[in-house]
Parts: C-alpha cells; structure tokens; sequence
C-alpha cells in the first residue's frame, strides 16, 4: 500500500492508519482486534464514496470509531463471563517524547483496565475525548448519539476514571530506573531488595486466559509480591526452566515494562503503576494476549496533537474552547 504502485486511496488510507489504529487499541485494549478493525475500516473505505468526503481523516475517524465500539459490545459478555482478571494486551510502544506523558497516560495498562469496567458507549466517548480531543457534538454524529447522551456517558466515564485512577505527575526516567532497580531485584531472586519500590497495599494481577495456570484472583502486599517474583528465578515457570527463562527491558504501553521469554518464545510480561512506588503490577501470560510482543512489532500510539490539545489533556475537567477534530464534515459512514 506505501509503495509506488500504491492509488491515491491507498496513499490516503495509509497516511491516517497509525491514527486508526491508536483508535481502535485504545477503545477494545487488543491489538489483535485493533487490527482487525483497522482492516475493517479499510474494506469500508475502499467502497466508499470518496468524491462526498470532504476530510478523509474525520471519516476514516468516524468509521473506526463505529467499528470499535461494535467489536467492543461483542466481546464484552466473553470478557464478563471469564474467570479470573482479564487484563488488556499489551504492545510494544515508542513515541514522540514531547508527548509522551499524555500519550502513555492515556495508553497505559493500568489506564486501560479502568476503561475495562465502562460500558463499551462510555469507553468510546472517553477515548474520542479525553484522548483525542474530539467536542461532543462530533462525537454524537460519530457515534449516531444525540448530544445528550454523549455528554452524560462522558461525565459518567471521567468521573469514574477519576476515582478509580487519580493522576499523578509521571516521572518516565525515575520510572526507568526504578523498573531497572525492581528488575535487577526481581531476576537475581532477592525478596527483599524490591520492597522498598513497593507500596505497602500494592497489588499483582496475573492473566492467563485458561491457557496457562495463574492466579485467580490479585496477589496483595508487599511482602507477598516481593516472594512471588523472587520465586520466578527459582522454580519452573510455565514449564520452563528457570536456567531457560530470558527477561529484558522494553517500553511497553508507554512505560517500562519486562518480558520474559523461554526456548519457545515469550512466555509472560510484566508492568507496573506508579504513584511514587508500585501500587499495580500487571502480568500478562495468555498466549493469545502475547502475540503482538512475541512479533515484535513496535507501535507508535501518541495522539499527535496540539500544545492547546495537550494541555487540555492534562486538566480534563477544563472546558476546551477550541478542538481538532472535524468529524461532522463527512457523509454518513
């Protein structure tokens, strides 16, 4: 699609694909489905009728935000009826810098598990804008709502975001270094070393999806943390050896993370909240959520927006008197 035989349709669609795709990751919390979305969205646009669009951007926007949500709604009774945590996909991620904090807020794994407990229309509200920065009345013609509805499922979403995850001023190099510190702790099987990274109440989710034996329900405390990473170096690990099991360093979601890989390939990923120190880990071990890390496909997820825009971001409860989207500016997708 980017080379030169590639039409103008093609050019125009792989020019917003990246967008689509943040989109779409950010409203399902799967790149897996983020894909298949994205594709899916591809399919509409190339039947569209592009003489009536007169901003490809607003509605390929528009197209994948309606897809999302569907996608969303349908695999939302999987995700109630499954037992146990059930925690986004993760993805390895790079980005602007001067966006970074805003970007990997809004991207990050603790973020996405809160989206988890919002009904599928108030995660699309959020995402389009908390995220985007898109007014609501575009996104009430996005999402065939009235006005009304978009601005009650947005207050009901922030608020909620509010108070299951209170903003903090990230510190992306004291977080590096502390995951470096927990890491260095964690691998060499000292327990005691990573206690002083971790808050006293802090909390393990692990997810494997039925495919691989994890627990049930969170792992809390410091102390009981701190034993279950020591322990990784030290006992089988998903029928690895620990003399086979490989960890390393990677950004993903926005922030530093650890995978841990065997002779197979990866076997588990690790990332961390911080407010100060480390209130939520998350470890990841379905196979079926690991695949977009075992490729080794890195995505750049940030928004790209305005300084106006960022800022916005920052303080959500501010009213914006300018936006960057135009989604009503497209025929009906």
């Amino acid at each position: 699609m980017t080379g030169s035989s590639a039409t103008p349709d093609q050019a125009v669609f792989h020019e917003h694909r990246r967008l689509l795709f943040a989109v779409a990751y950010r409203v399902l919390g799967s790149a897996a489905d983020a894909e298949d979305t994205v594709q899916d969205a591809w399919i509409k646009w190339s039947g569209a009728d592009r003489s009536r669009v007169a901003d490809p951007k607003a509605y390929l926007t528009r197209i994948v935000s309606n897809l999302a949500l569907e996608r969303l709604r349908s695999a939302r009774h999987k995700r109630e009826t499954y037992v146990g945590p059930w925690l986004p996909e993760p993805v390895l991620t790079t980005g602007d810098a001067s966006e970074a904090v805003v970007d990997a807020e809004s991207v990050s794994m603790a973020m996405l598990v809160v989206l988890e407990t919002l009904s599928p229309l108030e995660r699309s509200v959020f995402v389009l804008r908390e995220v985007f920065d898109f007014s609501h009345a575009e996104i009430a013609e996005a999402l065939e709502r009235s006005e009304s509805a978009v601005r009650q499922a947005a207050h009901r979403a922030r608020e909620h975001e509010r108070a299951r995850r209170p903003r903090f001023a990230a510190d992306r190099a004291r977080q590096r270094v502390a995951t470096e510190r927990f890491f260095a702790a964690a691998t060499g099987g000292d327990v005691n070393a990573p206690m002083e990274l971790l808050s006293p109440d802090v909390t393990l989710w692990t997810y494997g999806g039925g495919k691989v034996r994890q627990a049930l329900r969170p792992v809390v405390g410091a102390t009981t943390v701190a034993s279950w990473f020591a322990a990784i170096g030290t006992v089988t690990y998903q029928g690895v050896e620990p003399a086979d099991i490989n960890a390393g360093l990677v950004e993903l979601n926005g922030g530093p993370g650890i995978v841990f890989s065997g002779p197979a390939g990866v076997i588990a990923t690790v990332t961390f909240d911080w407010d100060g120190r480390v209130t939520a880990i998350h470890n990841v071990a379905n196979p079926d959520k690991l695949q977009a890390v075992a490729d080794g496909t890195t995505h750049d997820l940030s928004v790209g927006r305005s300084s106006r825009a960022c800022a916005a971001a920052r303080h959500p409860g501010r009213r914006r008197k300018e936006h960057r989207g135009h989604l009503r500016r497209s025929p009906p997708a």
